[in-house]
């Protein structure tokens, strides 16, 4: 596909493309996602190392990052993966460390299902027309189809185990 084909179906212009595609720009979740679902891939795959076993472990502080939203200037989401992206996966988990005010760029969905855990912090959690406040220790679930988003609302530091069935990170 040509750049300016994947440009028009995601909604943003080709300059933005090629500076995601050169790291000058990180972008949203909803970009993100967006990208990925005009490419026929999940955001798992964007970043999907190689791999060399059907096993792997991840050490405390040896987990990879992957930073979806902000800059310097901006808060931040980021993606602690708690287990690689290979191709046939089934099942996802990452745990999203989510700076104060920092949001995953508006709604999404797509196929699936979510779980997840709040570790530690608050966010407001929007899914269709309701909005949810969780807390520390709160847990969700949820239809990925369902229009979804969230951000930090507090003045610290969220982290929440999230799981997606089938993998869109």
């Amino acid at each position: 596909m040509r750049l300016k084909d994947v440009a028009e179906m995601v909604g943003c212009s080709e300059s933005m493309l090629s500076k995601i595609e050169c790291d000058r720009v990180q972008p949203s979740l909803q970009m993100l996602h967006r990208i990925s679902t005009v490419l026929d891939t999940s955001i798992g795959n964007l970043f999907a190392e190689q791999r060399d076993s059907d096993v792997e472990v991840y050490r405390k502080g040896k987990r990879p990052v992957v930073v979806i939203a902000g800059d310097d200037s901006m808060p931040r989401i980021r993606l602690e993966r708690l287990a690689p992206h290979f191709d046939e996966q089934q099942i996802d988990g990452n745990i999203h460390i989510i700076e104060p005010g920092a949001n995953n760029g508006g709604e999404i969905k797509h196929l699936g299902q979510e779980i997840g855990y709040v570790l530690e912090g608050q966010i407001e959690l929007v899914i269709g027309d309701q909005s949810y406040h969780l807390t520390e220790d709160d847990s969700f679930f949820f239809k990925s189809d369902l229009p979804h988003s969230y951000r930090n609302v507090s003045k610290k530091i969220a982290r929440i185990i999230w799981i997606n069935t089938p993998p869109t990170f």
